[in-house]
């Protein structure tokens, strides 16, 4: 019985490891012919620049081919994989075939992170009724969100929107459709205009199979909040962050399924408290409420929520102290409290937190001295925050953390004194910021090799000294600005870096540097031997700032080894000469400060050249000769400072060509001739509205923000962060003359001013109030004469005005504004009178500036009426003479034409005469009867 079982037994058994065995072996089954075709034809409709489906071809086997899966019995295809994770180079584009209906058994498509033009999604997909995963996540598919999806009731995950470039955003009308994907587990929209759905809460609540859903950036305003109910049944995830909810948590939310894990309601405009209802959801592990308007304090309470793992309720309003309960939280993993107005200690209980990765508590009021106990058991933290607060760090100097950190950001708290020595136990860290920490100490010697592997580094804001002369810089972003690095003691002051010499002494800096910030400190000496260094590799050099030193002599000539630069500034420096020609090997030069040297020489035509050039600022030296006229073609330029040096001639009418300009300084030259009238070209200045992206060519995520310092509203100011919000015109104390541009009060978004100390004569624009944004007008000592206009009581938002010394006259208008200056915006204009001035106006003084101005009007009027009257005259008879001598047809037709009118005329005139005649005849004849 036993040998007959094992006779049956051993033969299927066989049979089955040779099925097995053929199954397994790759390429054994081929693909149907029809599906091959219809994937042929879906390949020509796209756009395959990178060759991604050049494996698709007509002698493989389609269940080869790149992204195509087939089944492993039947060979049909089942899966198509075209997501794109190499970039935009390597996008498919083009038009989605209809030929993708012939994949009857597809149940997978994920074109994601591909570019299809803004095109419309295809709605013959909700024709394909095998599929259980669309995912058109980040694809550029635009318009309306075809409702034909909604016939896919077999779909398990479906993906779409994602940023694209193009002007077609997707957008749904009516989001009902979604409630017949009765299969339907996650739901992900991103970027998709949902503003027009009102009722998207009861669409997406009627998917009981749902357990992911995410509408993030979908422009909802509305989670009815008075609902008590939704029948959410079986979420797990939920993600609504970045819409534009502006009301409280809604109750709802926490009368979910308790299986809820995941809610995240970020980066929007809730207000409120967080109601103790959230004890509902008792296994939550991730809880993000950052970025809204929420209040009161950190309820306690949250510290029975032990599962979870990420909580993050940064840039709030909530105030008081940090509850001792988050001390509770066993499983936390991340904790951001940032950027909110928390007060009082930090709790030492943080430090039993022993699953903690990240702990971000900066930009808060906290204040209090932290210990080694506050980190006792904080042995997984990579990431400590808690930058912009007033704690102070208070740590034996052998004090061996338990942590080894990747990132540490304590700025402006307090670190020193001391150097910080437990530092150089930190062997993992990758970013360093204790800027602006109180360290009044001699940089350690061990600190800079232990700092040489570090990504970045920021000592900025310190009283940090010690010798760089060695010194290995290879980090990619550096920051030692405003310290006291002097060199060696006992010899002269720190001079810059030196390139490799023969005696071994080390290259200072690594060709990884990209941004090196070594402003404000006490270098000196030549920089020659730093520009002209030869290093071990191509430079990545982009923003290099040398400012606020004592270096001198002249600019090197070996720029051509530096043209990865983008931003440069040597400013407040003694640097003389002239500026050289090789600067304009610096190709992609964005910012340029060379502001308070001694240049001389005129502008090197060769800065013509850097057609990148968004800020260029050359005040404060000895230049000369005049402003070139190639300056118009720098038409990215939108700050130009040439504040006092020793420029003649004329402001270039190339000059109005810089369509994109902010600011205008030419002030403190010898500049003449008349303003320019074109002005007005400058676009920016004339609109009040600033563009988001204003300066951000200028920015660079790990340099500060440019800035300028400007004279405005009657003094030096630094614009830094906020340049992107100034609009200024300064051509005060040179020798322009004529009158001011009727023009110039087209600049409506203009907000400072300065025409002062030159030889502007006229009057002050009448339609001068039309420039609403104006802050600072000075148009002092001229010639200026005439009254003041009226409308400049419009500017309601002027702080500083100055008319005095010119030669105005009559009443100073009534209103709030003009009266809340003193009298010396106004002095040095005798026949002014009225307030804030003590001279009272008599009426002959307030009707002598009228009387003289009408006077004047009415005699000119007569003499142009006189005068235009003559030359019309002359013009219009010279026109037809001429015309008639020299035209033979013309002076024929001409006569005739006369001839033809003196007949009209006779004809008319006998027809006229004889009805009269006919008139008086029948008159008489009733009278005779």
């Amino acid at each position: 019985m036993a040998i007959s079982k094992a006779m049956i037994v051993f033969p299927l058994l066989c049979f089955l490891f040779s099925t097995i065995s053929a199954l397994s072996q790759p390429n054994t089954l081929l693909c149907n012919q029809t599906e091959k075709h219809a994937l042929l034809s879906f390949k020509r409709a796209l756009y395959d620049p990178a060759h991604r489906l050049s494996s698709w071809s007509a002698q493989e086997d389609c269940c080869a081919w790149n992204g195509v899966y087939c089944h492993n019995i039947t060979g049909r295809v089942i899966k198509l994989d075209l997501i794109n994770l190499g970039g935009s180079n390597l996008s498919l584009g083009g038009k989605v075939s209809p030929a993708l209906l012939q994949l009857e058994f597809l149940n997978y498509l994920d074109l994601s992170f591909n570019d299809f033009g803004g095109t419309p999604i295809p709605s013959f997909l909700g024709s394909m009724q095998a599929l259980t995963r669309l995912d058109l996540f980040y694809a550029s598919f635009g318009g309306l969100i075809p409702p034909q999806l909604g016939n896919l009731s077999n779909l398990h995950s479906l993906g779409l929107g994602g940023y694209s470039s193009y002007e077609s955003q997707l957008y749904v009308e009516n989001l009902g459709w979604i409630s017949h994907l009765s299969s339907l587990e996650c739901l992900l929209m991103l970027e998709v205009d949902l503003h027009r759905e009102v009722h998207w809460l009861e669409s997406t609540s009627m998917l009981s199979s749902l357990s992911e859903l995410y509408l993030i950036e979908c422009k909802l305003d509305n989670m009815s909040p008075s609902l008590g109910y939704v029948n959410f049944t079986s979420l797990t995830a939920l993600d609504l962050a970045r819409n534009h909810f502006n009301h409280e948590i809604p109750n709802w939310l926490f009368n979910l399924s308790t299986s809820l894990l995941d809610l995240d309601l970020s980066y929007n405009s809730l207000k409120g408290h967080i109601p103790n209802t959230i004890l509902e959801l008792p296994y939550l592990n991730d809880l993000d409420l950052s970025y809204n308007q929420l209040t009161g304090q950190i309820p306690e309470y949250l510290g029975q929520l032990k599962h979870l793992e990420v909580l993050s309720l940064g840039d709030n309003s909530f105030d008081g102290p940090i509850p001792s309960s988050l001390g509770n939280l066993s499983s936390l993993i991340s904790l951001y409290l940032c950027g909110n107005r928390l007060n009082g200690t930090l709790p030492s209980n943080l430090g039993l937190l022993s699953n903690l990765l990240i702990l971000n508590i900066g930009n808060n009021s906290l204040a209090d001295t932290i210990s080694e106990v506050h980190f006792h058991r904080l042995s997984k933290l990579k990431y400590l925050y808690v930058s912009s607060t007033s704690l102070i760090l208070k740590v034996k100097s052998n004090w061996v953390p338990p942590f080894q950190l990747e990132y540490l950001s304590m700025s402006s708290c307090q670190m020193g004194p001391n150097f910080p020595t437990w530092l150089q136990t930190q062997t993992s860290l990758q970013g360093l910021d204790i800027s602006n920490s109180g360290i009044v100490d001699k940089a350690p010697t061990w600190f800079w090799k232990w700092a040489s592997h570090l990504e970045h580094i920021d000592l900025s804001d310190n009283q940090i000294s010690g010798d760089l002369s060695g010194v290995w810089l290879n980090n990619t972003s550096i920051h030692l600005n405003s310290n006291c690095f002097t060199g060696r003691s006992g010899i002269r002051p720190m001079r810059l870096p030196r390139a490799k010499q023969t005696n071994d002494v080390p290259t200072a800096l690594s060709p990884n540097v990209i941004v090196l910030n070594m402003a404000n400190n006490s270098f000196s000496g030549p920089i020659s031997h730093f520009l002209c260094q030869k290093l071990d590799g191509r430079s990545k050099l982009e923003a290099l700032d040398l400012s606020n030193n004592d270096l001198s002599g002249e600019l090197s000539l070996c720029w051509k080894s530096w043209q990865s630069l983008t931003h440069v500034n040597l400013g407040n420096n003694n640097f003389s000469g002239k500026i050289p020609d090789s600067i304009s090997s610096l190709f992609s030069l964005k910012a340029l400060h060379l502001q308070n040297n001694s240049f001389s020489g005129s502008i090197p035509s060769s800065l013509r050249d850097c057609t990148s050039l968004g800020l260029l600022d050359l005040s404060g030296n000895k230049l000369l000769g005049n402003i070139p006229n190639w300056i118009g073609e720098l038409t990215a330029l939108k700050a130009l400072c040439l504040r006092s040096n020793k420029f003649t001639g004329e402001i270039p009418s190339q000059i109005c060509q810089l369509s994109s300009l902010t600011v205008l300084d030419v002030s403190d030259n010898e500049l003449s001739g008349i303003i320019p009238r074109c002005l007005n070209n400058f676009s920016l200045m004339a609109s009040i509205e600033t563009p988001d992206d204003l300066f951000t060519d200028l920015e660079y995520s790990s340099y500060e923000l440019e800035g300028l310092v400007l004279m405005t509203v009657g003094r030096e100011l630094e614009y830094k962060g906020i340049l992107r919000y100034v609009r200024m015109v300064d051509l005060s104390s040179n020798n322009f003359s004529g009158s001011i541009p009727t023009e110039l009060s087209q600049l409506a978004g203009l907000r400072f001013l300065n025409l002062s100390r030159n030889h502007l004569m006229g009057r002050i624009p009448e339609k001068i109030g039309r420039m609403t944004s104006l802050l600072s007008l000075d148009l002092s000592t001229n010639h200026l004469s005439g009254e003041i206009p009226q409308s400049l009581a419009d500017l309601t938002f002027l702080n500083l005005l100055n008319l005095s010394y010119n030669q105005l006259w009559g009443r100073i208008p009534l209103s709030t504004q003009l009266q809340s200056f003193d009298a010396f915006s106004y002095i040095g204009n005798a026949q002014l009178c009225g307030a804030p001035l003590t001279k009272n106006c008599t009426e002959d003084e307030e009707s002598q500036g009228m009387d003289t101005i009408d006077e004047n009007d009415e005699g000119s009027e007569m003499r142009w009426f006189y005068i235009s009257m003559g030359l019309g005259f002359i013009v219009g008879c010279g026109g037809v003479c001429g015309a008639l001598l020299f035209k033979k047809n013309w002076r024929y037709a001409y006569f005739q034409f006369l001839y033809d009118i003196r007949d009209w005329v006779y004809v008319a005139a006998a027809i006229r005469l004889n009805r009269l005649h006919d008139n008086l005849r029948r008159l008489l004849e009733k009278k005779e009867a």
